[in-house]
């Protein structure tokens, strides 16, 4: 790396040293982590002054699954497998298609588990893992770098702006250079790390908090929820079969073995179960319902005439 590049980096926000840890070698444990914890604190701070971009995002992530979009994160790194760990848990949680929500980092799966730093520095690589899944001006990229300016995701944004996607940029430094190529970027600034240079820390949490916003309240606002209770539920072990029933009886006041049944009638889907119950309508008339109001559970509710008559739904 040049003097000029390397000077560049260290004028960077999430570079600088952090006066408040500047002894940390000199700290005890119990220093140390008190030291971190004050830090954490402002991260959500943060995040808050970028509430308007989020909501911003969260909206052209909808209308893009509205369309049959997708929605595709990229990084390299930390923030690609931030990314990739997002992505990878939409599916169990909200029984989305895996194809949905796309997570790719530079360097491949196997940068997951193994470090391959390089592969962040090749702005062409950025757009060909793009080029590779197919993407359409239906998608909404979001590239993810704490410092802005990492060449795979400024290739991967340009490509994608430049095929009529959608694109979001996630980094944690003011006036970031994907911040000027993305249509919606968020930048939450968490200054200095304990660690100079450690991203991983304070940006990464917030990294983290800001992939929970856009992918959960995009999930919302598409039906994937009652309320708050996650009623798009697949039940694949043991655990998820426990929580599913613990939902439907939560969600309708029924007994234990009615939920049990319930399910079973409704061959395991948790939304069609509670509407059943509500309605006291049979499986097939009650999923037709639900098809027609394109799974919103309530609007299928609505559509029934049923006014539900339970404690969190009154």
């Amino acid at each position: 790396m040049s003097m000029e590049s390397s000077s560049a980096l260290e004028l960077l926000v999430s570079e600088r040293r952090n006066t408040r840890s500047m002894d940390i070698d000199l700290m005890s444990s119990a220093e140390i982590v008190a030291c971190m914890n004050a830090e954490d604190r402002g991260v959500a701070d943060a995040i808050a002054t970028e509430a308007a971009a989020i909501s911003a995002a969260v909206d052209r992530i909808v209308a893009a699954f509205d369309a049959g979009g997708r929605l595709i994160y990229i990084g390299a790194g930390t923030s690609g497998r931030l990314g990739v760990l997002d992505a990878s848990e939409c599916p169990p949680t909200f029984s989305v298609p895996p194809d949905m929500v796309v997570g790719i980092i530079a360097g491949g799966d196997r940068a997951l588990r193994v470090s391959v730093e390089a592969a962040e520095d090749d702005e062409a690589t950025g757009a060909a893992d793009l080029d590779a899944i197919g993407l359409t001006e239906r998608d909404v990229v979001v590239g993810i770098a704490v410092s802005g300016r990492t060449p795979y995701v400024v290739g991967a944004l340009r490509y994608a702006s430049g095929r009529g996607a959608g694109t979001v940029s996630l980094s944690c430094n003011p006036d970031a250079l994907i911040a000027g190529i993305a249509d919606i970027a968020i930048s939450p600034v968490v200054g200095p790390e304990i660690v100079t240079g450690s991203t991983r820390l304070k940006s990464g949490t917030a990294q983290k908090m800001v992939l929970n916003m856009l992918s959960t309240a995009s999930m919302i606002r598409i039906g994937k929820t009652w309320g708050n209770l996650m009623v798009d539920v697949t039940i694949s072990n043991r655990k998820l079969a426990e929580r599913a029933e613990g939902i439907l009886r939560e969600a309708t006041g029924c007994g234990t073995a009615d939920a049990q049944s319930l399910l079973k009638a409704s061959g395991g889907n948790v939304k069609l179960a509670i509407l059943m119950q509500i309605t006291g309508k049979p499986a097939d008339a009650a999923r037709a319902d639900l098809e027609a109001e394109r799974g919103f559970l309530r609007k299928a509710i609505e559509r029934a005439g049923t006014n539900p008559a339970t404690s969190s739904h009154e």
